[in-house]
């Protein structure tokens, strides 16, 4: 992490936590670095807003990017509403009660099975509105995340080859209108496992990709961060484009907002059970950065190493009653009293988009770090937020 944590801090001072910050500089040299990428190739670039739906920067975003891309009804009209440029949509199923909505309001809908197809393309090409499917290369480049694996066996996400050529031995015409298609298999990863999906994909769908408008390479790819290799990833795409005469899109979510947000916390106690020194935090890992539970996934921390790295250690825990409510464990070079303040860093992504009201923990603020250095908070939360989510 970068960021000059003294300055920071200050900046954070008169904050009320637990609260989320988004750096806006960060944001607009994420959104610049893509911009570069489709200057280079002409492609497309879509935020997927899975990962991260600050809107307060749509219009910041959208100054650079193409458009968003949607995982349901209101991420769509949240796209519509804010970002006002291309709107595309994926679901694994939709309601029939959502579609006329859905194809008002996007560019392309993408299917997730032939039932799905089948069931709605007459409607959307009556609609204007521009159809693909994603497909399931069967190519698993994960190794860490397995919960996260689109390709992992038995998996709902995507058509197979065998189950597109069956249902085409069925019926001929079931791509007649169809304008692209679309595959999601990496997370958080570089462009050489996307370089070797797409021979996958060539081999298995390229015969399919001749008559089409476009290839969607879904999202998951880490574009912005330092190690990326975006020479290979440009020549993926423009290979892409001269091998099929297609328009290609990218959806990244986490390359929009990578290393872009903060989670600013207060210790609230300061307790011993054996041999571990427990701080009790405002802040919570199952309400407020989920990811650290799921994944799992360690967020970084500023001033902070691994344990027993420096003098003090300490396991970093919430004021909720769940047990394994558990951020980890972190050692400092000074010792961390009750009142002191904590930031961790990359949390834009994946974070308030997940966070939730378990135990009747607050939501947390969300502020911006302006990109002359000034903090401004542009939302906070309080008790009916927590309860009008309930009967």
């Amino acid at each position: 992490m970068s960021n000059n944590y003294q300055e920071l801090k200050r900046a954070f001072e008169g904050l009320k936590t637990p609260c989320y910050v988004i750096d806006e500089a960060k944001i607009e040299e994420n959104c610049k670095i893509l911009k570069s990428v489709m200057d280079e190739t002409k492609a497309k670039i879509l935020l997927a807003q899975k990962a991260f739906s600050g809107f307060y920067f749509y219009p910041l975003i959208g100054e650079y990017l193409t458009g968003a891309t949607a995982s349901g009804l209101f991420e769509a009209r949240l796209g519509a509403e804010e970002m006002k440029k291309e709107n595309h949509i994926f679901s694994p199923a939709y309601k029939d009660e959502d579609m006329e909505e859905i194809t008002r309001i996007c560019d392309h809908i993408i299917f997730n099975s032939v039932n799905q197809l089948k069931k709605y393309k007459s409607y959307c090409l009556d609609k204007g509105v521009s159809i693909g499917i994603r497909i399931n290369p069967e190519f698993s480049t994960q190794e860490d995340h397995e919960i996260y694996d689109p390709c992992a066996s038995g998996s709902r996400l995507g058509i197979t080859l065998s189950t597109l050529e069956n249902a085409l031995k069925e019926d001929a015409s079931l791509l007649s209108g169809v304008d692209g298609l679309h595959f999601h298999t990496l997370c958080e990863q570089g462009a050489e496992p996307l370089r070797n999906t797409l021979e996958v994909v060539y081999k298995n769908f390229g015969k399919y990709l001749k008559n089409m408008k476009w290839l969607n390479f879904g999202g998951g790819h880490h574009i912005t961060r330092d190690d990326y290799n975006r020479e290979l990833l440009i020549k993926c795409i423009n290979e892409a484009k001269s091998l099929f005469d297609v328009e290609v899109y990218l959806e990244p979510g986490e390359a929009v907002a990578l290393n872009a947000g903060y989670s600013v916390t207060t210790i609230l106690d300061k307790t011993t059970s054996g041999d571990t020194t427990n701080l009790i935090l405002d802040i919570s890992a199952a309400c407020h950065m989920p990811d650290v539970i799921e994944m799992p996934y360690r967020p970084p921390l500023f001033t902070s190493g691994e344990a027993g790295e420096k003098k003090y250690t300490y396991r970093l825990g919430s004021c909720t009653c769940l047990a394994g409510d558990i951020i980890g464990d972190f050692s400092f070079d000074e010792e961390k009293n009750i009142g002191d303040m904590l930031i961790f860093g990359d949390m834009a992504i994946y974070s308030f988009v997940k966070n939730n009201t378990f135990n009747g923990m607050p939501l947390p603020d969300l502020a911006v770090l302006k990109k002359d250095g000034n903090v401004e908070n542009i939302k906070s939360f309080g008790y009916q937020d927590f309860k009008k989510r309930l009967s």
